[in-house]
C-alpha cells in the first residue's frame, strides 16, 4: 500500500480514531491490523524477548532520564524507522498513512513519530502519568496497539484513561489501538496476572 493513498478501509480506522478522540477524549478501532500484519509483529517482539534484545524502560527524557521500578516495569525495543524487517516496515507504513491523513483532515502539523514494542512481565504495571515531557513538547498524539491474543478483562493490564468528568478503561485485546493527546490525558496501565500484557507504544510528533 501506497501511504499516499490509504485504502477505504484504512480511512474508516483512522476516522474511528480521530472521531474519539475529539468527541469523547480518545479514540478506540478494534482490528487496527490486518490479521497477518498483527502475527507478524507479535512473533518479533516474542523473539526479541527471548533473544534478550528488550530492555527496562525508564522515565524521562536526555538529562531526566531514569530508570524507576516503582512507576514502570516494562521491557521496550525500538522500532526503526527505515527497519527492513518486512512487518516493521508495513507497521511503519500504516503509521506514515495515519499521520498523512490526520494532517490532511486535522491540520496536525506531524512531521515525525517514534514506536516500541512494550511487554510487561505478570505483576508489572505503569503508574498514572502524560505522555509528553516538560523538557520536550514534541509529542502531541499517543497510540497504544495492543498484540494479546484471546485476553479477557480477567487477565488484567488494563489502559484506564483519566478523563476531566470521568475513568475508562481499555482491555489490552489483540488488534485495538488506542488514541489520545499526548499532552492531555493522564493515563495508567493496570498490572497483568498470570501472563505478560504485550503491545506497541508510541507518539506522533511535531519536531
Amino acid at each position: 500500500m501506497n501511504s499516499e493513498t490509504p485504502s477505504l478501509a484504512l480511512e474508516a480506522k483512522f476516522e474511528l480514531l480521530i472521531d474519539g478522540m475529539l468527541n469523547q477524549g480518545f479514540g478506540l478501532c478494534d482490528q487496527f491490523f490486518s490479521p497477518d500484519l498483527l502475527l507478524g509483529l507479535q512473533k518479533n517482539l516474542m523473539k526479541y524477548h527471548q533473544s534478550g534484545e528488550m530492555h527496562p524502560a525508564g522515565v524521562g527524557r536526555k538529562f531526566d532520564y531514569q530508570r524507576n521500578a516503582e512507576i514502570r516495569g516494562d521491557v521496550i525495543r525500538w522500532i526503526e524507522p527505515e527497519s527492513a524487517d518486512p512487518h516493521e516496515a508495513a507497521f511503519n507504513q500504516q503509521i506514515k498513512a495515519f499521520v498523512q491523513y490526520l494532517n490532511q483532515t486535522c491540520y496536525a502539523g506531524i512531521n515525525a513519530f517514534e514506536f516500541h514494542y512494550a511487554s510487561y512481565e505478570p505483576g508489572s504495571f505503569f503508574k498514572r502519568h502524560i505522555d509528553q515531557f516538560r523538557s520536550d513538547r514534541g509529542r502531541k498524539y499517543s497510540l497504544v496497539m495492543y498484540l494479546n491474543e484471546n485476553w479477557e478483562a480477567k487477565d488484567g493490564g488494563q489502559l484506564t484513561l483519566y478523563l476531566p468528568d470521568r475513568e475508562e478503561t481499555v482491555v489490552p485485546i489483540a488488534g485495538r489501538a488506542v488514541f489520545f493527546k499526548s499532552d492531555e490525558l493522564e493515563h495508567e496501565v493496570k498490572p497483568a496476572h498470570e501472563r505478560p500484557r504485550i503491545g506497541i507504544a508510541g507518539w506522533l510528533k511535531s519536531v
